[in-house]
């Protein structure tokens, strides 16, 4: 139970786009021991969203204003464009506030050890938000492979596929570097992230990473093959022009496969308003149960429930009692590494070697 004794520890949220409002302001809001103390953004749309959803947070419409009153706070969350994930964390860290950075870590491996190495340094907790790792289906996957439900498993099949082939504007769609736009850097920080907490490092990456819709600038359709240090190879599938949908997750073992369709509930939850601390969260109906087994016999295995609230429960409970964060910032670095060895493959259509930095 969360101590009620203590005074809640007071979160700036730097952006308000999708992932500060959808995702971290209602889970912050949702959090015993946390409060969404200042929200940052300049636009007037956002402003009014923010007032309306979270009226008793300040509206700042520029980040300097928060580093200039760093006392007010114990804990800036970065939800800004990725872009801006680097520079935001530094100067929160240069004020001595612990940071939450929405994934991608940074734009490159190398932005990222520094920004890891910085806060080392000063001794400023910092942590990044790999909520997937909360997702319903991948719980339940952890667990059947943990208990050798599967047998040794061979290979790991993983989609994040949409159906979206209109350009719209914003800037996940822009070319420049700095901007880590495509497919690649939104659903791969994730399915990248699963596949090394299930199965551990990486020696080899191949990958194709294409653009597929008339006009775009960055990769929209892409297939990443990781082959493990332990054997087991995953096959990460992410595209925003399928216009149907594969597995989520398919596990092969040599004794069964695990199989499961849809997304995680929760983003949608979340999306219609609502809430972690409500009854049946993260929860999904039987029909959406994977199926564990043999072709033949096949049986439901219930999913876990989805658990998004546990990332910052867990960062509340590092801040107050010294616990291990979430999420170590190094495995996001990692993570951000294999994207760009992906890209690189993918360039000149070879499988390249992990080597360490």
């Amino acid at each position: 139970m969360a101590d009620t004794t203590r005074a809640p520890l007071r979160v700036g949220l730097l952006g308000y786009g999708i992932a500060g409002r959808v995702f971290h302001a209602p889970l912050i809001a949702a959090t015993p021991g946390l409060r969404l103390h200042a929200i940052v953004t300049a636009s007037p749309e956002r402003r009014e969203q923010a007032r309306h959803e979270h009226p008793d947070a300040r509206l700042v419409d520029d980040a300097d204003l928060l580093w200039r009153s760093a006392d007010a706070l114990d804990l800036v969350v970065v939800a800004t464009p990725n872009s801006q994930h680097v520079p935001m964390a530094r100067a929160a860290i240069a004020a001595g506030l612990p940071v939450v950075v929405d994934k991608p870590l940074a734009p490159t491996a190398a932005q990222g050890r520094e920004l890891v190495d910085e806060a080392e340094r000063r001794g400023v907790p910092l942590t990044v938000f790999q909520n997937r790792r909360w997702d319903g289906d991948f719980l339940t996957a952890r667990r059947l492979v943990q208990q050798g439900a599967l047998g040794r498993v061979t290979r790991f099949e993983s989609r994040f596929e949409r159906w979206r082939p209109a350009i719209k504007p914003g800037w996940r769609e822009l070319g420049a570097p700095q901007e880590a736009g495509g497919v690649l850097w939104d659903l791969g920080a994730h399915l990248v992230d699963q596949a090394v907490q299930l199965f551990g490092p990486v020696r080899s990456v191949y990958a194709e990473v294409d653009r597929r819709r008339p006009g775009a600038q960055v990769d929209d359709d892409a297939f990443v093959a990781l082959t493990h240090t332990g054997g087991v190879r995953s096959h990460l599938w992410m595209s925003a022009v399928a216009a149907q949908l594969g597995p989520r997750l398919r596990i092969l073992g040599d004794r069964a496969a695990y199989t499961t369709y849809g997304l995680d509930v929760q983003e949608e939850a979340l999306r219609d308003g609502g809430r972690p601390d409500r009854p049946g969260w993260g929860e999904v109906t039987p029909d959406r149960y994977g199926q564990l087994g043999v072709d033949g016999e096949l049986r439901p295995v219930p999913t876990a429930p989805g658990r998004y609230q546990d990332f910052y429960a867990e960062v509340a409970t590092a801040l107050r009692d010294g616990t291990p964060l979430p999420v170590d910032p190094r495995d996001s670095v990692d993570t951000v590494a294999l994207i760009e060895l992906a890209h690189r493959s993918a360039a000149r259509g070879e499988v390249l070697p992990v080597t360490s930095a």
